[in-house]
């Protein structure tokens, strides 16, 4: 039997009609949603994000101010840059694309960004509130990954899930939302040894690895019926894809996620929710 895909781009739209109406409200009292971004040097594929982030803002209504740095750009110029952000009452959320150039240090250019307007929830403030299951602002693709399993009433509590990644953005906070939905969750990455019997053991896999030359999630390392949601988004073979083939995976499992269509939109669409949260935290309308 067929598995049900989950459809990132269907669930994507309900959030943003979400965030369209909460802007519409928040603007009829005189406050007008606003994104600050700061992309650093002439990255291709970081200007096209940017770019996007600007669209999907403008068609929610939420105003962005794009701030184009150079590639030189210092750390002195850039937390210069972010404290005049911080202080702008104006705008209520601040983005900085990653990566950066290697003379900004990804850490101390993301700390120095007010914990009200981080709205890619990775301030230490906003990790640690997270991680006692306390945040108002969570990381984006986290976050989305838990809104698709709201809209497929996917119950977590008591599944044994599998993240492959401990990254930052992805497997550290997607690790602590899932244990607050009281999930068993297990974390692996490049050292993890018997990976295969521990996708085998799983409910529900969570995959974004993002090298098909190290890794490929195959429908022998998932059992019947389980879960798969693939994070991951890289070239093979001239195609975008993840880190497993959908048409062969979705024979196998109840649920997957494609790629592209799958996890993406979630991330711009949980950056929207985000902006409108943190305006609302700026003027005191929903409290921490």
């Amino acid at each position: 039997m067929v598995g049900t895909k989950i459809d990132g781009v269907l669930v994507a739209s309900s959030v943003k009609e979400r965030v369209r109406k909460a802007a519409s409200e928040l603007k009829s009292q005189g406050i007008e949603p606003c994104l600050a971004t700061i992309l650093v040097g002439d990255n291709q594929a970081s200007a096209t994000y940017v770019k996007n982030k600007h669209k999907a803002c403008a068609e929610v209504g939420i105003l962005t101010k794009d701030h184009k740095l150079p590639a030189t750009t210092s750390q002195e110029e850039m937390n210069e840059l972010l404290g005049t952000l911080n202080s702008d009452n104006s705008i209520h959320g601040i983005l900085v694309q990653l990566p950066l150039p290697k003379q900004l240090g990804e850490f101390e250019t993301t700390s120095r960004i007010s914990p009200i307007k981080d709205v890619d929830g990775l301030t230490p403030y906003n990790v640690g509130l997270l991680s006692l299951g306390k945040a108002i602002l969570k990381a984006c693709t986290p976050s989305g990954i838990i809104e698709l399993f709201d809209y497929y009433n996917i119950d977590l509590e008591g599944k044994n899930i599998v993240i492959i990644n401990r990254s930052n953005l992805l497997g550290k906070p997607l690790y602590h939302l899932l244990l607050q939905r009281n999930a068993t969750v297990t974390t692996c990455h490049s050292k993890t040894k018997n990976l295969q019997k521990i996708c085998q053991d799983s409910d529900i896999i969570i995959t974004g690895v993002g090298n098909r030359t190290r890794f490929t999630l195959t429908p022998e390392m998932i059992r019947d019926g389980a879960i798969v949601i693939d994070v991951a988004t890289t070239r093979h073979d001239e195609k975008l894809v993840g880190d497993c083939d959908f048409d062969k995976i979705i024979q196998k499992a109840a649920f997957a996620s494609p790629v592209p269509g799958g996890v993406g939109p979630m991330t711009i669409a949980m950056l929207l929710k985000n902006t409108v949260t943190a305006a609302s935290l700026s003027e005191n309308i929903v409290r921490r």
